[in-house]
């Protein structure tokens, strides 16, 4: 589920050929190669074991399938032969011919195929019975190993697998694609783009056929010849229609893939073809041209097409230009950070905010082009805890143009009064959401959200823009403000309020007008439940015991009558806080209303912070009493104040020993 440690902050960019081992022994796949030649076994792979844990989730296979090795399936295994082609894809039981797809594409671009693909492997010299094929995740290029056994039955594969049963390439890519997403079963149905991401790193556009640019020719041509992949599709209006056959032996609801453009002269007159596979290999085009399609005829009976852009210099459609590349990886956490989107006014303004600023303008163009795609993670993977795909957006807005900081986090009252100036075409349950805007010159504010306020799920957002942009994370700043302690007031100035209570403390303390922890509980009950406009039950020991860290300047673990005093003052703003920012009076605060009301204290946390305190401090409905509040508050004032003190000079540091380190959490 979502990481709550994770805050959102700008990654590089992966430096090409770098990934990253995951394999649980830590080991990298030439170390497990090399390990099973000298102890003379073959690789089995206890991440993703040959049993039905592999193969699916909410079912049981219907015919006992048999996992075998190539080498028990044929007598000469090959893992490539005469070179990896879309013929060698055909699909198997699964529904996951999205992902045929993709792999069709991939094998049109022999460097990309190259790097998922390594060819450092096969079933001659070395084999040791494991493989190895690498994966584009969210910012970040992933070693997958498995072992080559395969679900078989009756001495076929049951899953992708090659026209000729000799070759085993991409049988075996489905496998560690299988195993990067949990299992087999999570496969099954998806976005041609999804994996055609996943192979490339590469970012997404899609295009609706009744929306086309008048180029749109123009536009396919230039990404073929780049080397993008391209996917198409034909709508379905609801489950009946999936996989049914047009008249012109198109199916609909089915991935295919483009991979062709060309021109030809009939009758005089220039006609344009375009050639589009169908992974299958059965079902094909009737109409006319044949095996290559009029375009006329392509955007007339397609309604999709998806373009996946190997690199941010295959986005700009006019010239190649080096895109300058951030990403961000964030979370939305229930009570902190998700807020849904702005028709949740309420808690909108809690989503993560990442400022964008742009300052140099495209070539000849008066705004500034960039691409933002937001992603949700690892949602295919956790479909078998219930997890389904989340609808989720972004909106942008214009920073605030005041002389104030602009650096903080926008709050409610600027959603309620600005409106976005741009955002994603729609709010979709799709892996990714991406769009392309050009803005004038300035600072912006970008929302991701899910549709709906309080689910969870991790993110990744990436931005591509044409010209450099600095973008940074609005919720990464901790900024503590606190005023002096003030100075006791004169005895003549004291209300009546205060001379009841000194008398009160006076005559728990005793002689010394010093209280302990317990006898500040109970002088403290006695005054706070005579209060009318504050509802609550009782404050805590706890909290008793931390005002005295927080004010006990003599550290005898007691509290004098002019500490006291300091800190009352200090309670009755707070209560007044708590009493204006408890919106329904109900005695309690929301995970929401906190947050506002500690910036109010002079607390602005970054978002970990604040997913730290609401976990601390609410109970199961994001509801906390006034006792938690207090209790809060105080802790906060007692870290910070202890952090000014031992700060390095004009320095955001500490230095501390072990000793020193826990004699201060003890006390904090």
């Amino acid at each position: 589920m979502p990481h709550l440690h994770r805050s959102l902050r700008p990654q590089p960019h992966p430096v090409p050929g770098d990934a990253r081992t995951i394999h649980s022994s830590g080991q990298s796949f030439e170390q497990l190669r090399q390990g099973c030649l000298q102890s003379r076994t073959l690789f089995e792979d206890a991440d993703f074991p040959a049993s039905n844990s592999s193969l699916f989730y909410s079912e049981r296979p219907q015919v006992p399938f048999v996992w075998k090795r190539p080498g028990e399936i044929v007598e000469n295994p090959e893992f490539v032969l005469g070179g990896a082609t879309r013929t060698d894809i055909c699909q198997g039981e699964l529904g996951d011919c999205w992902l045929l797809a993709a792999i069709a594409s991939l094998t049109l671009n022999q460097k990309a195929l190259a790097r998922v693909v390594p060819q450092d492997q096969g079933f001659g010299s070395g084999y040791a019975g494991i493989f190895h094929f690498q994966f584009w995740q969210h910012s970040e290029w992933l070693d997958v190993v498995i072992d080559d056994r395969l679900p078989t039955f009756r001495d076929r594969l049951v899953f992708l697998h090659s026209a000729d049963h000799n070759e085993f390439w991409s049988a075996l890519l489905e496998k560690a694609y299988a195993k990067l997403n949990g299992s087999y079963e999570a496969l099954k149905g998806g976005s041609t783009m999804e994996a055609m991401e996943d192979f490339t790193g590469g970012v997404a556009e899609t295009f609706q056929m009744r929306e086309a640019p008048e180029d749109f020719y123009d536009i396919l041509e230039k990404a073929l010849k780049r080397g993008s992949l391209l996917g198409c599709s034909i709508d379905i209006l609801d489950a009946s229609e999936s996989e049914a056959r047009t008249h012109f032996g198109l199916i609909k609801g089915h991935a295919y893939t483009v991979t062709g453009l060309d021109q030809v002269n009939f009758q005089g007159r220039r006609i344009k073809l375009i050639r589009v596979r169908n992974p299958w290999g059965q079902v094909e085009w009737t109409g006319r041209w044949s095996d290559r399609m009029a375009f006329e005829d392509f955007k007339a009976h397609f309604d999709k097409v998806e373009i996946c852009n190997l690199t941010p210099d295959a986005l700009e459609d006019n010239a190649l230009h080096k895109w300058e590349v951030t990403i961000h990886q964030g979370s939305w956490v229930r009570g902190s950070t998700a807020g849904g989107c702005r028709n949740f006014l309420d808690t909108f303004w809690t989503n993560p905010q990442i400022k964008l600023s742009l300052t140099e303008r495209d070539e000849g163009q008066e705004g500034c082009t960039f691409l933002a795609a937001l992603m949700q993670k690892d949602r295919r993977k956790l479909k078998r805890f219930g997890a389904n795909m989340l609808t989720i957006g972004y909106a942008i807005y214009q920073c605030p143009d005041t002389n104030q900081d602009q650096d903080g986090h926008l709050s409610r009252d600027f959603f309620r009064y600005h409106a976005s100036l741009a955002r994603s075409k729609t709010f979709i349950n799709l892996r990714e959401v991406s769009g392309r805007f050009q803005l004038p010159p300035g600072d912006y504010v970008l929302i991701p959200s899910t549709f709906e306020p309080h689910q969870e799920a991790d993110f990744c957002l990436r931005i591509f823009s044409e010209k450099r942009a600095v973008t940074r994370d609005l919720d990464e700043n901790v900024d503590i403000d606190l005023p002096e302690p003030p100075k006791p007031t004169l005895q003549e100035e004291e209300t009546e309020e205060e001379q009841q209570f000194q008398a009160l403390f006076q005559r728990i303390a005793g002689e010394d007008m010093e209280v302990s922890a317990e006898e500040l509980e109970y002088v403290l009950n006695a005054v706070l439940q005579k209060s009318k406009s504050l509802k609550f039950k009782k404050l805590s020991l706890l909290s008793c015991r931390n005002i005295i860290s927080l004010m006990d300047t003599s550290g005898n673990g007691k509290l004098e009558f002019e500490e006291f005093r300091v800190f009352w003052d200090k309670l009755k703003h707070w209560m007044n806080l708590f009493l204006q920012f408890d919106v329904d009076k109900s005695g309690t605060m929301s995970s929401y209303e906190l947050r506002t009301a500690l910036k109010a204290a002079g607390f602005q946390l970054s978002g970990h912070l604040l997913q730290l305190v609401i976990l601390r401090y609410t109970d199961e409905s994001l509801q906390l009493d006034f006792d938690g509040y207090l209790n809060c508050l105080v802790r906060l004032e007692n870290a910070s104040r202890v952090f000014q003190a031992l700060r390095i000079k004009n320095k955001d540091i500490i230095h501390l020993n072990i000793n020193e380190f826990i004699a201060l959490t003890m006390n904090i």
